[in-house]
C-alpha cells in the first residue's frame, strides 16, 4: 500500500519488515495544574524495522469524507511523536544521561532523534473527496499571512481514482480495480476482466463491503472452497444499476413536469429524503 502510494510501486518497504505496533498513542499534557489525557487511535499502525532505524506507518481507513481529516492526522502524528519523546525523556532521566544543563531541562539529548511517522488516509467513498487536503485548507488566513502559516499536507488515496497506482500484491490490485469500476458503473469492463474469473471469497467480502454491494457479500459468504465466481454478482450489480438509473430518470421527469418531492415520493413509494437526495445529486434541487 505504502509502496504504491508513496514510492510509485517500488519495493522501498518490504512486507517481512513490517510488524504490528501498539496503536495507543495516549499522552498526558500538563499546563500548570491542568491535566488532560488525549488519546488517538489510528486504524492501523505498523513499524518498518531496518537495523537501528524504523518508520512508523499509520493508515486512516475512511468511508466518508471527513472535513477535519488534516487536523485529525496532524494530531495523530503529533501525539505519536510526543509519546516517543516522553519515553526517551524518561529513559534519559533514569540513566542520568545528561551532558549539559540544556539536555537536562529538555529531557532530550542533543543527539536524540525521533522516528518519522507517515500517515495515509484511504478514502473508500464513491463520491470524489471534496474535503481539505492540508491544514491550511481548514484555516481562514489573511492573504498577507498565508506564506508564514505552518501547513500540514495529508497523503490521500481515493479508491475511485486509483488507476495510476501500481500494487505489488495482486489481491490488493484486484480490490482497488474492481471497486473503481463498480463506482464507474463500467460493468462491461468488469465482465470482460473478471466475469469468468474466480477470486478469494474474503476479497469478495472486502469488495462488497467497500462498495456497499450486498449481492457480492452474500455470494462470497455462501461460496464453497473459499473461492467465488464474480459473474453472478456482476450481473446483479448491473441489474441494480439499471434499476437505479430508471428510478432516477422517473424522478427527474416527474419533477420537471411540476410534481413536488412529496408527491413524487408518495407516488413511487419512496421517502421525501430519498427523492430530494436524487434531485440534489442531479443539480435540480438546492438543499437549504
Amino acid at each position: 500500500m505504502f509502496n504504491a502510494a508513496l514510492f510509485e510501486g517500488r519495493s522501498v518497504l518490504r512486507p517481512e519488515e513490517l510488524v504490528e505496533m501498539d496503536t495507543d498513542v495516549s499522552s498526558l499534557l500538563k499546563t500548570g495544574e491542568y491535566a488532560e489525557t488525549v488519546q488517538k487511535i489510528l486504524d492501523v499502525v505498523k513499524k518498518s524495522a531496518r537495523g537501528v532505524d524504523f518508520v512508523i506507518l499509520g493508515l486512516e481507513n475512511q468511508q466518508h469524507v471527513h472535513y477535519g481529516m488534516p487536523l485529525r492526522i496532524l494530531l495523530g502524528d503529533a501525539f505519536g511523536y510526543l509519546k516517543e519523546y516522553q519515553e526517551t525523556a524518561r529513559k534519559n532521566k533514569k540513566e542520568g544521561r545528561w551532558d549539559s544543563k540544556e539536555e537536562f531541562l529538555s529531557g532530550f539529548r542533543r543527539e536524540d532523534r525521533l522516528h518519522p511517522m507517515v500517515t495515509i488516509c484511504i478514502y473508500y467513498g464513491e463520491d470524489a473527496w471534496d474535503g481539505p487536503r492540508k491544514l491550511t485548507d481548514m484555516l481562514k488566513i489573511p492573504e498577507e499571512l498565508r506564506d508564514v502559516v505552518n501547513d500540514y499536507p495529508m497523503n490521500l488515496i481515493q479508491v475511485r481514482d486509483s488507476g495510476h497506482l501500481r500494487f505489488q500484491v495482486p489481491d490488493v490490485q484486484t480490490v482497488f480495480e474492481v471497486c473503481r469500476n463498480i463506482y464507474r458503473r463500467d460493468y462491461e469492463k468488469l465482465s470482460e476482466v473478471y466475469g469468468d474469473k474466480e477470486i478469494d471469497a474474503e476479497l469478495g467480502v472486502v469488495i462488497g463491503t467497500i462498495t456497499e454491494s450486498q449481492g457480492i457479500v452474500s455470494q462470497a459468504l455462501e461460496s464453497r472452497g473459499g473461492r467465488m465466481n464474480m459473474c453472478t454478482a456482476l450481473e446483479e450489480l448491473e441489474r441494480k444499476g439499471m434499476e437505479k438509473g430508471m428510478k432516477t430518470g422517473k424522478i427527474l421527469a416527474r419533477y420537471e413536469d411540476g410534481m413536488s418531492p412529496e408527491e413524487i415520493a408518495r407516488k413511487m413509494g419512496l421517502t421525501v429524503e430519498q427523492v430530494e437526495k436524487i434531485l440534489e445529486e442531479n443539480g435540480m434541487l438546492t438543499m437549504v
